[in-house]
């Protein structure tokens, strides 16, 4: 090859090369399996969790029926990455927009779960409480046999921070159990011990009164373990007849009888979290119907 022809064909290459291609020119589509580029980055299940709009596992079922859109297209893939707010969303044909972030405090009575929907049909915390609550989701779970203070909120940075096991937010309860708890037994409930493959362990006990029928106790948590004292205390040998919880992190049940919720702006919630302050008193209290 001449000279000529070599630097003819060095152009015709470099002429190729700067054409775009026809992936760089067509719509990005949405791919499950492409990476995150930056903060504003999200799966779009998670997505409907963020924005307080509804759990991930019904985002998922309403995904996965061909109900919600991003720009335009519609995804059936709940893992599918979408940058917020830059990509247009729709549910059933209506943008997806934020909404204001909730916090309350709910005194959770004896006899329901903690669930939108039980399978079994037992009543739940949502059956009495007001329809603009049903897309709050409950900060961990109270067992259907205990009482006590329950957090909901649509914020899921507040409540991914106080259920993290790494945090170590307290959580403190009145209980009571059968039999005398000596003061053995109260530090074995401290040191802890093995059930099931877990480590089940509390992170203070005191003995508020005792006798040979039943003990008195307060009791601190530092994770949310399925029925973490039940399990204790009945492996133990104390089994537990009444637990009711009355804090978690700096938020208090006070007053608040079983059944009524107080409600606390978004913004106070987060600034007694982080400073480590108990949440200031409302004592204007709502009852559920």
């Amino acid at each position: 090859m001449t000279r000529t022809a070599r630097k003819r064909a060095r152009e015709s290459l470099q002429q190729i090369r700067e054409v775009p291609s026809r992936a760089t020119t067509e719509p990005a589509r949405p791919n499950p399996r492409s990476e995150p580029d930056s903060a504003k980055r999200v799966t779009l299940d998670r997505l409907f969790s963020k924005l307080g709009i509804a759990s991930r596992s019904k985002a998922q079922e309403w995904i996965r029926a061909g109900r919600v859109r991003i720009n335009a297209q519609i995804v059936r893939e709940p893992g599918t990455w979408v940058s917020w707010p830059s990509d247009n969303l729709t549910l059933d044909g209506q943008p997806i927009q934020e909404t204001t972030k909730r916090f309350i405090l709910f005194h959770k009575p004896k006899g329901v779960v903690t669930t939108h929907q039980d399978e079994k049909g037992r009543p739940t915390i949502f059956d009495g409480l007001p329809p603009d609550m049903t897309t709050l989701h409950a900060v961990g779970r109270l067992d259907q046999a205990t009482s006590g203070l329950l957090l909901l909120t649509n914020d899921s940075t507040v409540s991914s921070f106080l259920t993290d096991p790494r945090q170590q937010v307290p959580r403190l309860y009145l209980v009571t159990v059968r039999g005398e708890v000596t003061d053995e037994t109260r530090q074995a409930a401290i040191d802890g011990l093995h059930d099931e493959g877990e480590r089940l362990q509390c992170a203070s006990v005191t003995i508020q009164k005792r006798s040979r029928r039943e003990s008195h106790l307060e009791v601190t948590l530092t994770e949310g373990k399925n029925r973490e004292i039940r399990r204790l205390f009945k492996a133990l040998g104390h089994e537990v007849t009444r637990l009711r919880r009355i804090q978690f992190g700096p938020f208090m049940l006070g007053t608040l009888q079983p059944g009524t919720w107080r409600e606390l702006p978004i913004e106070e919630a987060r600034t007694a979290l982080h400073s480590g302050a108990s949440a200031p008193a409302h004592p204007a209290a709502k009852a559920a119907q």
